[in-house]
C-alpha cells in the first residue's frame, strides 16, 4: 500500500489556476494523480466558495461573488483496476479544517431566498472544537467536519442523460463561464457542481465525516474521484445555502469492489454518529399550510420552510437573535427531519437546534 499526496494551492482560488482542480463532472478530464487500488491520499481541498470569502469581506462583497465559480474540487483521481460496473470504496480516514470558515446568505439562494433578500456574511474562528463569531455573540457551535463534495466522473452518456433531462426543468444549463479548467470540450460541456446527482457530487451529507466509508458506482474506468467543498459544521438541510464553509484536508483509502451483492445506483454511506450529538434539543414544527391557511397537500419543501421560519421566530423570542442571524444559525447547526410523511396530507417537518450551542445567554422559561 502506497500513500499520495495530491495538495493544489488551496491558498490560491481555482479561477486564478485553474488547472490545479476543476469545477465541472466530465469523463474527459485528466487524471491528478493515479493510485493503486488500496492506497491512501491525503487531499487538500478548497473551501467550497473557492475562496471568494475572506477575513475582511463584507456583507456587500456577496453582491458580486461570481456564482459558477463553487465547489473547486481536488483530483480526478484514477484508481487502477476500477471498471465501469464496479464499486469504488472510499475510506475516509480522516478530516481537518483551516482555521478560519464562513457563511455568508447569498440573495436569491436558500430554502428561504424570498424572505431573504440582502447579503449577510458570518464569519467564523474555528479554534478548540469550536466555531465562533463576533457577529454571532454567545454561541459556540462545536466541530463536526464532512466533506461536502465527493463522487466519480460519469460516462459519455450519462453525461448526456444528465444534462437533457436538467435543462428539461430549466436547471442552470452548462456554460464555460466560471469553469475550470478553461479547455473544451470540458468547459461547455462539463455538468455543474451544484445538483448532486447518481454518482455522488454536492451531496452535503454530514455522515461523511471521519471513520465513515463512501460507496459509489463507477461509471469510467479509473473512476476518476474527485472532493472538496468542507464543512466545519451544518444543519441537516443547509437551509441559507451554505454551511461553516472552510479549507480543508482530507485522508481517504480507496477500493475497487468488484462482484458485489448489491450494486448501488446513488452513493452509500456507513458512518456512527458523533457522541456529542445525543444532546438535548428545541425543534419546531411545520406543515404543509401556507400564509393564507391553504394546504398543499404532502408538501414537504413547504412543511420544511414553515418549521425553520418557527425556528427563525423562536430564536428571535428566546435567543433574542435578528432574523439573519438566526437563519444562518439554522444553517450551521439546526437538523430538518421528516417526522412522519404518511398522514394526507400533512406531513411534518422537524427542525432541531441544540441547546448546548448558546454559551453566554439562554433561552428564557417562564
Amino acid at each position: 500500500m502506497a500513500e499520495h499526496h495530491l495538495a493544489p494551492p488551496i491558498r490560491r482560488p481555482l479561477a486564478e489556476l485553474p488547472e490545479t482542480g476543476h469545477n465541472r463532472w466530465h469523463p474527459d478530464l485528466e487524471p491528478a494523480l493515479v493510485v493503486k487500488d488500496g492506497d491512501e491520499i491525503l487531499i487538500d481541498c478548497r473551501d467550497g466558495l473557492d475562496g471568494q470569502v475572506i477575513v475582511t469581506s463584507t456583507d456587500e462583497d456577496l453582491l458580486t461573488m461570481d456564482l459558477n465559480r463553487p465547489h473547486p474540487l481536488t483530483g480526478p483521481i484514477f484508481v487502477e483496476g476500477a471498471q465501469p460496473g464496479d464499486v469504488l470504496q472510499i475510506d475516509i480516514l480522516n478530516v481537518r479544517t483551516d482555521t478560519f470558515g464562513s457563511t455568508p446568505i447569498i440573495p436569491g439562494f436558500g430554502l428561504l431566498a424570498d424572505r431573504f433578500p440582502d447579503p449577510y456574511l458570518v464569519t467564523w474562528g474555528l479554534h478548540d472544537g469550536f466555531a465562533s463569531s463576533g457577529r454571532m455573540p454567545g454561541i459556540r457551535i462545536p466541530e463536526d467536519a464532512f466533506v461536502g463534495v465527493i463522487g466519480v466522473a460519469p460516462s459519455a452518456e450519462r453525461l448526456a442523460i444528465w444534462n437533457a433531462r436538467e435543462a428539461a426543468v430549466g436547471a442552470l444549463p452548462p456554460t464555460a463561464e466560471g469553469a475550470a479548467p478553461t479547455h473544451e470540450p470540458y468547459a461547455s460541456t462539463g455538468a455543474r457542481t451544484i445538483p448532486p446527482r447518481e454518482l455522488g457530487g454536492n451531496l452535503d451529507v454530514m455522515q461523511i465525516r471521519t471513520g465513515s466509508t463512501v460507496f459509489m458506482p463507477v461509471d469510467v474506468p479509473g473512476a476518476l474521484l474527485s472532493l472538496g467543498d468542507i464543512h466545519y459544521a451544518q444543519g441537516d438541510g443547509e437551509v441559507c445555502g451554505t454551511a461553516i464553509e472552510t479549507h480543508g484536508q482530507v485522508r481517504i483509502r480507496v477500493r475497487a469492489l468488484r462482484n458485489v451483492k448489491h450494486y448501488p445506483t446513488t452513493p452509500i454511506i456507513e458512518s456512527t454518529e458523533p457522541a456529542f450529538r445525543a444532546r438535548r434539543h428545541i425543534s419546531t414544527t411545520g406543515m404543509p399550510i401556507d400564509d393564507e391557511g391553504r394546504i398543499h397537500p404532502m408538501d414537504t419543501t413547504l412543511a420544511a420552510k414553515n418549521a425553520i421560519e418557527l425556528m427563525i421566530r423562536w430564536l428571535g423570542d428566546e435567543v433574542g437573535l435578528s432574523r439573519e442571524q438566526a437563519y444562518v444559525l439554522c444553517s450551521a447547526t439546526v437538523d430538518l427531519r421528516i417526522s412522519e410523511i404518511v398522514d394526507v396530507p400533512h406531513p411534518v417537518v422537524s427542525a432541531l437546534c441544540p441547546l448546548d450551542v448558546f454559551q453566554e445567554i439562554r433561552p428564557q422559561r417562564g
